[in-house]
Parts: structure tokens; C-alpha cells; sequence
């Protein structure tokens, strides 16, 4: 059930891209891969997969393999990276940590003031 979801998938981008020749070479070689291992069909399933995506990844490990302004990929590479981009596991989205709750603050109580003691005054001998 999900070959054939995966083959619809591929087959639909194929269509939609009939003008980019890459995306169909791609496409033809990701049917052939699904024939060979059907398991693989989970991984093209993947929502935010792609044969342009796989596409972008291509050109990127071109790019760290580039001399002067040629970088060159064999067929092998090229689909190797394919295979790869499409097997790589989805990252999941960024969900904030919740936040620790507020420590509750616990109101001051008012201590009662001190009180210093009377003392006994004689107020006569003080004024002498």
C-alpha cells in the first residue's frame, strides 16, 4: 500500500516538473530503487521529501567537491547522495522547552517589631 503511494508521489512530482529533465532522471531512478527494496517507500513518503530536495542535495555535495567553477558528480555519487537525503530521518520541529513554572513567592510576614524593654526611670534623679 504504501509502494503505491510512494510510486504516485514520485510519478505526480515527475509531472508537475515535466520541463526539468533532472527531476525525471531522479524519479525514473527512485522507481527502480523501489522496485529492488519496496521498505524504501516509507522514506519517499516523508512529507517534506523531495526530488527537488534530494535535488539541492546533490548540488550541495557538488558544491564541496567543486575545482575553480566545475564540480562534477558521477552517476553513482549523484544517487548515492539521493538515496541518503531521502533515508535521512525527518528532524522533528523545534518545540520550545516549557518554561519552569514561576517560584511562588512566598509573601513576607510581617514581623512583630521590637520591643525593647522599659526600663524604670527615675526622672527626679535625672533632673537632680
Amino acid at each position: 500500500m504504501s509502494l503505491d503511494k510512494a510510486i504516485e508521489k514520485i510519478k505526480a512530482e515527475m509531472a508537475s516538473a515535466k520541463n526539468e529533465g533532472y527531476v525525471k532522471v531522479i524519479g525514473e531512478f527512485l522507481l527502480q530503487h523501489l522496485e529492488a527494496d519496496p521498505s524504501f517507500a516509507v522514506h519517499v513518503l516523508a512529507e517534506s521529501k523531495s526530488i527537488t530536495r534530494s535535488l539541492d542535495s546533490m548540488r550541495k555535495a557538488a558544491e564541496k567537491q567543486k575545482v575553480g567553477n566545475v564540480a562534477v558528480l558521477s552517476d553513482a555519487d549523484g544517487f548515492a547522495i539521493v538515496v541518503k537525503y531521502f533515508a535521512e530521518p525527518v528532524p522533528a520541529p523545534a518545540t520550545p522547552a516549557p518554561a519552569a513554572p514561576p517560584a511562588e513567592a512566598k509573601p513576607e510576614t510581617p514581623s512583630a517589631p521590637e520591643v525593647e524593654e522599659d526600663e524604670d526611670f527615675d526622672f527626679d534623679a535625672l533632673l537632680g
